[in-house]
């Protein structure tokens, strides 16, 4: 995804007044948990806070506090029946104009989120390459697609971290623990080289090659000759995206991918 704080950066550059609502308490069921934040200024919105009738009146509150030049408000609301939400649950929201240092503290906050984030490799920009670095582009991820064609890496969609490279495999062990690597390249020896890197590495998230069954014993072959183990073939995904939906366009194969990779990142 392009990254929250340039993106926050940009929302604050853009307007001059700002109310901060935070999640203060959430109790039973409710559409975000404590901690969640959202922006909200006279004519513009930045994040969420769960959306629904909590949000509208989070905002109409927040745009009030606005218009009266005050500072702080706090807001309790049931979600019940009286406001047209059947979560069950009860919600503590913290209102507050932000000053520049909150503003400052924001975005160096979200900069931190950013270089937590979990980093997806995607080798190869063909069109199942391109459609993962779409689908991914929305999710908490940092996504670096890796080519060893510059024409393939100029095609690819804005927004994404590239890498133009004689040798890929050279850039999975640089990738921090709990990465998820998918090799999707034009070369199925060169797929078997990156796989086989990855593999060597127990501290991955998911790794995953394009193929059929056969590509994936092929592949377990080569790698028991080259002197591999047994153990890392089998925690090998091929094909990537299950088996349960049979569409092969790129956008529906990326999609699957991406849930794949969303759970292991979760476990």
């Amino acid at each position: 995804m392009a990254l929250q704080a340039e993106q926050l950066a940009q929302f604050l550059d853009r307007k001059a007044a700002i109310v901060r609502v935070t999640v203060l308490k959430a109790l039973g069921s409710t559409p975000r948990e404590a901690g969640t934040w959202m922006l909200v200024s006279a004519d513009g919105l930045f994040g969420t806070i769960g959306g629904g009738q909590l949000e509208l009146m989070a905002i109409k509150e927040a745009r009030a506090l606005l218009a009266a030049g005050e500072n702080e408000a706090t807001m309790d609301i049931p979600l019940g029946p009286d406001i047209g939400q059947c979560c069950g649950g009860r919600v503590t929201l913290v209102l507050d104009r932000l000053d520049k240092g909150a503003v400052q503290d924001l975005v160096d906050a979200m900069r931190r989120q950013d270089e937590a984030l979990p980093q997806v490799l995607i080798f190869g920009a063909g069109h199942v390459g391109k459609a993962l670095c779409a689908a991914f582009n929305l999710l908490p991820v940092r996504i670096i697609l890796v080519e060893t064609r510059q024409a393939e890496l100029d095609g690819a969609p804005p927004g994404i971290e590239k890498h133009l490279t004689a040798m890929p495999e050279s850039l999975v062990g640089q990738a921090p623990p709990h990465s998820a690597f998918v090799v999707t390249t034009h070369d199925h020896a060169l797929d078997f080289l990156i796989v086989s890197q990855a593999l060597a590495r127990d501290d991955a998230a998911y790794v995953g090659m394009i193929g059929s069954k056969t590509k994936r014993a092929t592949f377990a072959s080569w790698h028991e000759k080259e002197g591999g183990k047994r153990s890392d073939s089998d925690r090998l995904i091929c094909p990537i995206g299950g088996g349960t939906v049979r569409d092969k366009r790129p956008q529906v194969i990326a999609a699957l991918v991406a849930a794949e990779i969303m759970t292991a990142f979760a476990v």
